[in-house]
């Protein structure tokens, strides 16, 4: 993996409804109708639009991701990636399911145009996946997709708490360090 991919992720600490990227990323329910913490959040600020056109996709899967319109957001597109409510006894698969919501998120964001995503700490809240271990998956699958995809140009980690920030930059790290090893 070259570092100028590496150079292509940033962290932020901060609120994901206030991005001007050209698409941002909700962690979404399955039912893609609005929920607690950044989904409530994206919902909110996106207007009523949003509930509407998500009843209109019917659901997403966990690992997948749907796109609708960003409506009264500064992003011009919501990405609904559903990532695994986490469970010790399925780890790996929490994983695999987590990393799958990142690369979908960004294969869909690519498909309508989007060159800048950014995404919040999928599954890191009420669904219980631990911080650490999400932050590493989140970068790794990430750098992976834009290694296979050069489509989106930057990708920003939208952090809600300076614990996670430091997290993502911290799995950023030990990506640079790997590769220049």
């Amino acid at each position: 993996m070259d570092s100028a991919l590496l150079d292509r992720l940033e962290v932020v600490e901060g609120d994901i409804t206030a991005e001007t990227t050209d698409a941002i990323v909700n962690a979404a329910n399955e039912r893609l109708l609005g929920g607690g913490g950044v989904d409530g959040a994206i919902h909110r600020a996106a207007g009523p639009e949003l509930l509407e056109a998500c009843r209109a996709l019917g659901g997403c899967p966990t690992g997948e991701a749907r796109i609708t319109g960003g409506f009264d957001l500064r992003a011009r597109w919501v990405v609904h990636a559903v990532g695994p409510v986490y469970n010790d006894a399925r780890a790996d698969a929490c994983d695999r399911e987590l990393g799958a919501a990142y690369l979908n998120a960004l294969r869909v964001a690519a498909e309508v145009g989007a060159q800048t995503i950014a995404f919040p700490a999928i599954s890191t809240g009420a669904y219980g996946f631990p911080v650490d271990q999400a932050a590493r998956v989140a970068v790794l699958s990430v750098a992976r997709g834009l290694e296979k995809d050069p489509r989106i140009l930057k990708v920003r980690f939208v952090c809600f708490s300076d614990r996670s920030a430091r997290l993502h930059e911290a799995a950023i790290g030990a990506l640079r360090a790997l590769n220049s090893a």
